[in-house]
C-alpha cells in the first residue's frame, strides 16, 4: 500500500448509522428475540431507543446478544450509495479512515473486529485505516462524518470539522448536514478542494464503481 502524502485529505468515517444500517438490523433482531412484528419498533427513534420499550439495562443486554449470537455486525445492510461514493472519493485522493466504537462487548472483541472487517470486504467499502476508538478526536482526520450527537459535539469541541449524517435522533445538531451519500460526497469534495487545491471527483483512467473487482475477474 502506498504511503499517505502529507497533504492528502483524511476523512474519518463512522460506520453505524452512516455506512451501515444499524437501526434496521437491530430492530429485526430484537423483534425476532421478543417474538413480535418488527413494525412494533419504529425506525424513527430517539438516541436512547425510548420508543422501543427497552429498560435501563436492556439495550446493552440485547445489543450484546445481537452481536454475539445473531452476527449483527456482519449482517447489516449498507446505507444506499455509501460504497460508490466512498470509492469515488478514494479514487480522487481522499484517505478513507474508518473510525468506529464497537469494542464495548466484554470478551467479544475478536468477533466484533472480525465481523466488521468481513462486512467491509463483503460490501466493498474502500478504506486505508480501520480504527476502533471510543475517543474519536484521537483519529486525527481533516473532517469527519458521524451520526451520534455526542460524537459530533465532542469532535467539534476539539475544533474538528464534522458532517452530520442525518438521522431522526440528531435533529438538534447544527450542520453541515448530509441527508444521503450524494450530499456527503459533495461536501467532502468542497472541503478537500479548500484544503489541498484542485480536486477531481474521478481521476482519469480509473474504473468507477464499487463492483470493479468482480467485473475484472
Amino acid at each position: 500500500m502506498a504511503a499517505r502524502s502529507p497533504d492528502q485529505f483524511i476523512l474519518g468515517v463512522d460506520l453505524d448509522g452512516v455506512v451501515a444500517d444499524h437501526t434496521r438490523r437491530f430492530r429485526d433482531i430484537l423483534a425476532d428475540i421478543r417474538g413480535v412484528d418488527p413494525e412494533t419498533y419504529p425506525l424513527e427513534r430517539s438516541w436512547d431507543f425510548g420508543e422501543w420499550d427497552l429498560g435501563p439495562d436492556e439495550y446493552a443486554d440485547y445489543h450484546r446478544v445481537a452481536v454475539m449470537e445473531h452476527d449483527m455486525f456482519r449482517t447489516m445492510e449498507m446505507i444506499d450509495g455509501a460504497a460508490d461514493a466512498l470509492w469515488r472519493l478514494s479514487d480522487a485522493g481522499v484517505w478513507i479512515r474508518i473510525i468506529t466504537h464497537r469494542l464495548y462487548v466484554h470478551w467479544g472483541h475478536e468477533k466484533a473486529v472480525a465481523d466488521t472487517a468481513g462486512w467491509l470486504d463483503a460490501k466493498r467499502i474502500p478504506y486505508r485505516d480501520l480504527c476502533f476508538l471510543g475517543a474519536k478526536p484521537q483519529a486525527e482526520a481533516h473532517a469527519y462524518i458521524d451520526d451520534a450527537p455526542h460524537n459530533v459535539e465532542e469532535l467539534r469541541s476539539y475544533g474538528n470539522t464534522v458532517i452530520v449524517f442525518d438521522q431522526p435522533y440528531n435533529q438538534g445538531i447544527e450542520g453541515p448536514r448530509a441527508h444521503d451519500w450524494t450530499e456527503v460526497e459533495a461536501i467532502v469534495s468542497d472541503l478537500a478542494t479548500a484544503r489541498v487545491g484542485r480536486f477531481e471527483s474521478q481521476l482519469p483512467g480509473i474504473d468507477a464503481g464499487s463492483d470493479r473487482i468482480e467485473r475484472h475477474r
